[in-house]
């Protein structure tokens, strides 16, 4: 049973005291103790360790390495460790493939896991050992929902990749794949790129999705400050696993559950982190996910607002010019949380260390001579890294990618593409061509189902060097998409959102200063003869999904009565008009 965050267990193994002590959980023991516990471990805290490892792909084939650091740090500080594993859908292998539908759904299954695993046997705590990008806001999910001594133990950056003396990393294999269908790159320089892009173990090595949200929960304060920043390579991640297990424990014998570290003022500060640093817009759907799980008021404005307060300071890709690595080697996420501090962007708050979020950011280190973060005084971008907006087209928002460009306004032809698979062919053939505005519908969380990243697209577009462009969508964009992007439109297509409506032709203006996307033509006019889509069937997981996914605008989060959609006043008149 869920632990109320305001009690405090009257013995660290009070949960798991349930299933281990008395004369009637004799049975229990005996199972127990075939997997190894003796008569001393039932009066120690159990411990679970959730580990997303697979071999599938780099970002995860090594946690279960560093599961044995975390079980050692377990052990040495008095507790006994438990491991579970749950999946892990890679974005990067599945991009521009249906198997890319299944990515955000693994965020709501992972979180689901987590939770099944640990109420299931009734442990007092858990460490989240994640990799992959959904992988690391559903154990945030899990732990919010749960509240019970728990925290989230990234894997670690991958290391830059080496083409004759450039490093590079799996962004530039998508930018590869555009200038080889547009005849700028040879068959062996693409394989040339292929092979250099992923050097070893560790999740994509810019501030995409990954390493935006491992910071995010860095600053947030469910993960030890420093422990997600070590790339997965480096020798110190063995101690930082470690230190991971210790803290685990020290949180179960203080009592301190998961709802101390998550709460709209940290909730907020990882907000202001995500724009700091360049990070991905996908920070916004899974920061509002997080909340819900919470029960805290936190949403697409707030984090909207947290741009507007936090300009860029990373110079990092896709926008800028380094990797997480190299963020690394400046003095990281430490830095960065000094930096924001210092400026008054961030307020202190707990963290699961056991010190305060400003006590952590005083021992940041920086490199000298470093030139990864300035400050806010001479900031990379003198705006944050996206923003929502609304209008005739997202009367519930959308979320404009910021970095990469220094476009305000866009206005163009809309290409219409019911698919992710459409569009693409479209641009490989050269179908679609400058100032045009491409939309890309029926991808929303129920329309896909499952809410694609159009990395492919933009990537594309990119490789065949066509920058005047405009792409709108009811999915997602990888934390490597840059240029003018907005996703998440919502209402999506799929339930009749006003995307659903646009014609080839119409033209849209997209308005960044005054948050709007609209179009030229009389949508209630239109909708009067509007047919609708028939969307793709689904099975499975796939329907269940599609059954009981909110809004994106809502975090797409599948948990029961998830909270309302945030749309400030001055924009809710349009969705009145056009409904």
């Amino acid at each position: 049973m869920t632990q109320d965050s305001t009690s405090q267990p009257r013995k660290p193994n009070a949960r798991s005291a349930a299933v281990t002590a008395g004369p009637n959980r004799a049975a229990a023991r005996s199972y127990l103790r075939a997997a190894g516990m003796q008569d001393a471990d039932f009066d120690k805290p159990m411990i679970g360790i959730v580990n997303t490892w697979s071999t599938v792909t780099p970002c995860n084939m090594h946690l279960d390495r560093l599961a044995k650091d975390v079980r050692a740090g377990i052990i040495a500080a008095g507790g006994y460790p438990v491991d579970f594993n749950t999946i892990v859908v890679t974005d990067g292998i599945s991009m521009g493939t249906a198997g890319m539908k299944a990515s955000l759904i693994s965020r709501e299954v992972v979180a689901d896991s987590i939770e099944l695993a640990i109420e299931g046997h009734q442990l007092d705590g858990v460490v989240c050992i994640v990799g992959c990008d959904k992988t690391i806001p559903a154990a945030a999910m899990a732990l919010a929902r749960m509240d019970i001594p728990g925290l989230v133990y990234y894997g670690g950056t991958i290391m830059p990749g080496v083409i004759g003396t450039k490093e590079v990393s799996v962004q530039e294999v998508f930018e590869a794949i555009g200038a080889h269908s547009a005849g700028a790159l040879d068959d062996a320089g693409l394989k040339a790129v292929e092979q250099a892009v992923c050097p070893g173990a560790g999740a994509c090595g810019g501030q995409f999705t990954a390493n935006t949200m491992a910071m995010a929960l860095s600053v947030m304060g469910i993960s030890p400050m420093g422990a997600n920043d070590v790339p997965a390579v480096d020798p110190n991640k063995a101690a930082e696993g470690e230190r991971c297990g210790r803290i685990i424990v020290e949180r179960v014998f203080s009592g301190d559950t998961a709802r101390k570290y998550i709460t709209r003022a940290s909730l907020k500060n990882a907000a202001v982190a995500v724009s700091a640093s360049g990070g991905s817009t996908n920070a916004v759907m899974h920061l509002t996910a997080i909340a819900a799980e919470a029960g805290v008021d936190f949403g697409v404005e707030d984090c909207h607002q947290a741009c507007v307060e936090a300009p860029v300071i990373c110079d990092l890709k896709p926008g800028g010019r380094f990797l997480a690595s190299h963020l690394f080697a400046a003095g990281g996420t430490r830095l960065v949380t000094q930096r924001m501090a210092e400026a008054g962007k961030i307020v202190n708050t707990p963290t699961v260390t056991g010190r305060s979020l400003f006590a952590e950011a005083a021992e940041a280190e920086e490199t000298q001579g470093q030139v990864v973060v300035t400050s806010f005084d001479a900031p990379v971008m003198a705006r944050g890294s996206y923003a929502v907006i609304y209008g005739d087209v997202a009367p519930e928002g959308a979320v404009i990618k910021l970095t990469g460009h220094k476009v305000d306004k866009f206005e163009g032809p809309a290409c219409v593409f019911d698919s992710e698979e459409d569009a693409f062919h479209a641009v490989q053939d050269g179908s679609v061509g400058e100032g045009d505005v491409i939309i890309i519908r029926y991808e929303g969380p129920k329309g896909g189902p499952g809410m694609r990243e159009m990395l492919q697209v933009t990537a594309a577009l990119k490789g065949r060097k066509i920058d005047n462009v405009a792409l709108l969508t009811d999915g997602r964009f990888s934390g490597a998409s840059y240029g003018f992007v907005a996703g998440h439109v919502s209402p999506e297509a799929a339930v009749g959102g006003p995307i659903a409506l646009i014609r080839d032709g119409d033209r849209i203006t997209i308005d960044v200063t005054n948050r709007r996307i609209d179009v030229n033509v009389d949508l209630a006019t239109r909708r009067a003869g509007f047919t609708p889509h028939v969307v793709r069937p689904a099975r499975g997981v796939f329907a269940k999904y599609r059954a009981s996914v909110s809004s994106a605008a809502q975090g797409a989060v599948t948990i029961p009565n998830p909270p309302p959609a945030q749309v400030p006043a001055s924009h809710k008149t349009t969705a009145a008009q056009e409904a």
